[in-house]
């Protein structure tokens, strides 16, 4: 039996990969929904404010720690300082709750596939999909065929499975892209649509909207849940990261911005809800495709559309918890790919049936099971992770070591380095601790005491840290 790593095969396979990763479900239905949620393109702004401020930072630092840790989320960090390995561990195991709710939604992803493909749907979209979420074995069985199609491709490898998976499902997804966003900024009134989400109220940016800019940003990028230190892990030492770290949030912000135009428009044009929620892309666009020509093929390319997007991104979530498998408990990936895989299925059904038999079970708080784990990834796990990053990456992470593996030895210019620390351990800090403090119900002036505490805690190690650096240089 055979362990060694994978690597990519080339560059354009990684960033496709990676791009991959955090393009999915967050970008083709949440962000619009967000958008629609939060004033539009005052949303929008703060958003792409926040990629460049934090998205790019964390995506450098993750892609260096699994480069240089050349391990799993888990064995990068311990690699890199003996003992900090917990800190994979909030990835790993929130890749693993996130796919097992994640694939509930992309199994109904086929399930609308296959209803368009046979004509579209056949009564009221709420009452199909209603009757449909509700039904019990159905959604589990469509559930099932996403994890059986995401175990094949990782169960072939990194360059053989998932770069080549890649390689063709990120073109065609924007091809796809390109053909709905054309049909839905035609569409009578769309300009209404258009103007909301690109044209921002700077009175709608309030501290709520920055939070959720914030953890969309999060989300979106796959940040946090050890994805891109997985992915990084099997790049060769002459890649570039600086590159591929501004390559990877441009695709996944211009992918965003697409399924903006895409929807927004479509919804706006048709005088429908724009702030739907899940039912955004399973009620509210359905009735926009049957109100429109050809709106079967529409839908149709729609749909695999967002397939393509979800799949991607659960072959990431499923590599993460597979390479740690295979790094720590020395499985081989063939077997380590089938028992997660088939953890996974096991836990898709209670997902499956919080929006049926266990409807009615509160599991935390009034949350169902569904409910409660999407609340405890995106609210504790993915923060923790990112904050416990910055820490480390600010604090723990010799600072010359860190600098020569993102400069490559000093082979690649990147004159931004000490400003991009500061940004790390400052800003990164006490922009993920506000989703923290919000996340446990802490408002007003307890944010900002805290956030000040906090503040005074970074100066504090800070100088510390300095003392320590000019104590050992003489």
């Amino acid at each position: 039996m055979s362990n060694e790593r994978g690597n990519w095969g080339s560059s354009v396979g990684f960033v496709l990969a990676a791009a991959g990763s955090a393009i999915g479900l967050g970008n083709l239905w949440k962000f619009p929904y967000l958008a629609g949620k939060n004033g539009g393109g005052a949303f929008v702004l703060v958003y792409l404010s926040l990629i460049v401020i934090l998205g790019f930072s964390l995506m450098l630092g993750e892609m260096a720690i699994g480069r240089r840790g050349k391990s799993d989320a888990f064995g990068s960090y311990n690699n890199i300082k003996k003992g900090w390995g917990f800190v994979g561990i909030f990835g790993i195991l929130c890749c693993f709750i996130i796919y097992s709710y994640y694939v509930v939604i992309a199994g109904w992803i086929v399930k609308y596939i296959g209803m368009f493909i046979r004509g579209g749907l056949t009564e009221d979209p709420v009452t199909t999909f209603g009757n449909f979420i509700s039904s019990g074995t159905s959604p589990i069985i469509y559930s099932f065929i996403v994890v059986i199609v995401t175990a094949l491709i990782v169960l072939k490898g990194v360059s053989g499975g998932i770069e080549k998976a890649s390689k063709i499902m990120m073109p065609v997804l924007f091809i796809f892209m390109l053909v709905i966003v054309a049909r839905s900024v035609t569409l009578p009134n769309a300009m209404e649509g258009i103007k909301y989400f690109l044209k921002p109220d700077f009175s709608q940016i309030t501290p709520s909207v920055v939070i959720a800019a914030l953890g969309q940003v999060f989300f979106s990028l796959s940040l946090g849940m050890g994805a891109m230190i997985t992915y990084g892990s099997y790049l060769p030492k002459d890649t570039n990261l600086v590159k591929s770290a501004f390559c990877i949030p441009v695709l996944d912000t211009l992918i965003a911005l697409l399924a903006g135009l895409a929807i927004l428009p479509a919804v706006f044009s048709f005088g429908l809800e724009p702030t739907a929620g899940p039912g955004l892309i399973f009620i509210t666009l359905p009735k926009v495709f049957a109100s429109m020509p050809f709106g079967n093929i529409f839908g149709i390319i729609f749909f695999l559309l967002v397939l393509f997007a979800a799949l991607t991104s659960t072959i990431s979530l499923l590599e993460v918890v597979v390479s740690f498998v295979v790094d720590q408990m020395k499985l081989d990936r063939k077997k380590a790919t089938v028992l997660v895989s088939a953890l996974i299925a096991g836990f898709a059904i209670p997902n499956s049936h919080s929006f049926g038999p266990m409807a009615e079970l509160n599991v935390f708080f009034g949350m169902n099971f569904f409910d409660f784990l999407g609340y405890l990834t995106d609210n504790i796990l993915l923060p923790v992770g990112g904050l416990l990053l910055c820490v480390f990456i600010g604090f723990v992470w010799d600072k010359e070591d860190l600098k020569n593996e993102i400069t490559n030895n000093g082979e690649i210019s990147f004159p931004l380095f000490s400003a991009w620390m500061i940004g790390v351990k400052y800003l990164g800090i006490q922009l993920l601790s506000l989703i923290l403090l919000g996340a446990i119900g802490v408002a007003g002036k307890g944010i900002n005491y805290s956030l000040i505490a906090i503040f005074m805690l970074q100066v504090l190690f800070d100088v510390l840290e300095n003392k320590k650096r000019s104590k050992s240089a003489a």
